[in-house]
C-alpha cells in the first residue's frame, strides 16, 4: 500500500517578514500568517486527512492550530519535522545563511547546529513511521523549508546541494505518494 503525503510550510512569520532565519527558535506568525493559516484549513479541509503532523516549533504548531484546531482530525507534533538547527546562526539574517548553506550540506552549523543531511535523516525516519502508521491514508505535514528539501531529495531524487543552493520558491503545497 502507500501513503498520500501533502506537505505545506508553516505560515508566514514575523521573522520571515523581517528577513530573519529563525532556525530552532520558536518564531511567531505575523498577522498575514494567521490569515493564511486559517485559509489553509479552508483550502485543504480536515476531512481529507487521517492526521495532520507538524513540527513542534511554535510557528508550525500555530499554523496547524489555526487551520485545524477546531476540527476532529488528529494533530500530531514531531521534533523530526523541525527546521535545520543553525546553531549560533539561529535568528540571523536570511542573507547571511544563504551564503553558507552549501557549506552545511554535510557539516553541522557552528555552535551545536545540524547539517542539512541531519534534517534528511530525521525526515526519513518520520517517513518510515508515516508508512507504518498511515498505510492507505492521506496525511498532511506542516513544517519548514529544510524539510521540504529533505522530501524532494528523498522522494524525487533531487540532489540536496541543488536544493539548498536554490532560492526558496513557495507554493500552496506539494504532494507525494510514498510507498
Amino acid at each position: 500500500m502507500s501513503v498520500e503525503l501533502v506537505y505545506e510550510t508553516h505560515s508566514i512569520t514575523e521573522d520571515n517578514e523581517a528577513g530573519i532565519a529563525t532556525g530552532w527558535l520558536p518564531g511567531r506568525l505575523s498577522e498575514e500568517g494567521c490569515r493564511l493559516a486559517t485559509e489553509l484549513g479552508e483550502r485543504r479541509p480536515a476531512s481529507g486527512f487521517a492526521a495532520v503532523w507538524s513540527s513542534d516549533l511554535a510557528r508550525a504548531v500555530e499554523t496547524a492550530q489555526l487551520a485545524y484546531g477546531d476540527c476532529e482530525v488528529s494533530l500530531r507534533q514531531d521534533a523530526r519535522l523541525r527546521e535545520c538547527d543553525y546553531g549560533t546562526l539561529n535568528g540571523r539574517p536570511v542573507a547571511e545563511l544563504e551564503r553558507l548553506r552549501l557549506e552545511h550540506v554535510d557539516a553541522p552549523f557552528p555552535g551545536g547546529g545540524q547539517s542539512y543531511r541531519d534534517v534528511v535523516d530525521a525526515t526519513a525516519g518520520l517517513l518510515d513511521d508515516l508508512r507504518r502508521i498511515h498505510d492507505g491514508e492521506r496525511v498532511l505535514v506542516i513544517a519548514h523549508s529544510a524539510n521540504r528539501w529533505a522530501l524532494q531529495h528523498l522522494l524525487d531524487g533531487v540532489p540536496l546541494e541543488q536544493l539548498v543552493d536554490a532560492p526558496f520558491a513557495w507554493q500552496p503545497g506539494w504532494e507525494w505518494t510514498i510507498t
